[in-house]
């Protein structure tokens, strides 16, 4: 991984032996859009609906090429329906793409994932742009997992797609509201948590409630950490052999969670990492009872759905957990902590999620 710095501009490279890909991350970034363009081929946008009501014109005012043809699509997971999927496939075979062709994704994760896998899949295979306009997609834009959803899970069909650039604008996230910015904020603080216990309580200190989350200071510095932490994690292993299944932190649960309550993704997960903290406290690993204790004040503090848990089945999520890609055989596979920076898979029975469960319920009503 390569990182140049312009001014208030970053620049990204991949290092892979080939097919390697800018991130660029600043503000007006979308401006950069035009250099990745093809020329005398299909340059087709796939965008949120929602983004496209907020900021049509200002990504119309950024685009060289006024005829680029744009199909907005579905917002959030609701796109990432098999059904819909097969109905934009047609949608984009009826309009005569080829090999040749470009999609350009411009939305959050779910879209990101949506276009990744119709780019992977129509005619075996085309190009796409990664065009990310939330906190959360900063961790999806990056590696190169494009899927859908199935009806028994989440992102259970899928490929490796690499993306031919992202390109990440700043100016995207003034329109966040407070669950999409709690959201984009699990993923930016799992990174953390990969990276060291400094930039855990670093980040803590700097958003210590809602308020000042919610401002986004420096936001730029902390997608930076969480960029170069999932770059330097997926080069090493693209497909998820090894040390790539650490990004899953906080994912075993939380997909559960996520799948059965529907609240936001990272939300599922940051609540998903304080479910692990209970299950290591219990194996004697990494935290105790007053790690658990300050990150429960902490989730409370920035708002974070824990109410969810009082009224979640956790045989329904036990269930759902028991279908996570991590898994070999019938045993769940979970991402632990044993040591500061340093995680390992484990094993989980259901006995110990069960008592887990039950423990953490308790001390969120403390």
């Amino acid at each position: 991984m390569e990182l140049k710095l312009l001014g208030d501009e970053m620049i990204f490279e991949t290092t892979y032996t080939n097919n390697n890909y800018p991130i660029i991350l600043k503000q007006n970034a979308l401006a950069e859009l035009n250099q990745y363009l093809k020329a005398d081929e299909q340059n087709i946008v796939l965008i949120d609906q929602d983004v496209y009501r907020f900021h049509k014109d200002y990504i119309k005012s950024h685009l060289k090429d006024q005829d680029i043809k744009f199909l907005t699509v579905m917002s959030g997971e609701a796109c990432k329906q098999m059904s819909y999927f097969e109905s934009l496939s047609e949608k984009l075979l009826s309009m005569n793409i080829t090999r040749q062709s470009q999609l350009i994704a411009i939305g959050g994760g779910a879209t990101g994932d949506f276009v990744g896998f119709l780019a992977a899949t129509l005619l075996r295979g085309i190009d796409f742009i990664q065009v990310p306009t939330t906190l959360l997609a900063h961790d999806s834009a990056i590696g190169g997992k494009v899927g859908i959803n199935a009806s028994v899970g989440k992102n259970l069909i899928g490929a490796f797609h690499r993306p031919r650039a992202v390109i990440y604008d700043i100016n995207f996230l003034a329109t966040l509201s407070h669950i999409e910015i709690r959201s984009g904020y699990g993923e930016i603080f799992k990174h953390a948590i990969l990276n060291s216990e400094a930039d855990t309580l670093h980040l803590m200190d700097v958003y210590p409630s809602i308020k000042e989350l919610a401002q986004l200071k420096n936001i730029e510095d902390y997608l930076k950490m969480g960029i170069e932490t999932k770059l330097k994690i997926v080069i090493e292993d693209e497909f998820e052999g090894g040390v790539r299944k650490h990004l899953n932190l906080g994912h075993t649960f939380g997909h559960g969670l996520e799948y059965l309550t529907k609240i936001a993704h990272g939300e599922a997960v940051m609540i998903g990492i304080l479910f692990q903290k209970v299950i290591n406290k219990n194996r004697n690993m990494y935290d105790n009872t007053s790690s658990v204790h300050l990150f429960i004040n902490y989730l409370k503090e920035l708002g974070y759905p824990l109410n969810v848990l009082n009224h979640a089945d956790i045989e329904q999520i036990f269930k759902y957990m028991k279908k996570d890609k991590k898994n070999i055989g019938q045993t769940i596979q979970m991402v632990l902590q044993n040591g500061e920076a340093s995680f390992t898979i484990e094993s989980v029975s259901k006995e110990e999620v069960l008592d887990a469960f039950k423990e953490l319920k308790s001390l969120i009503n403390e």
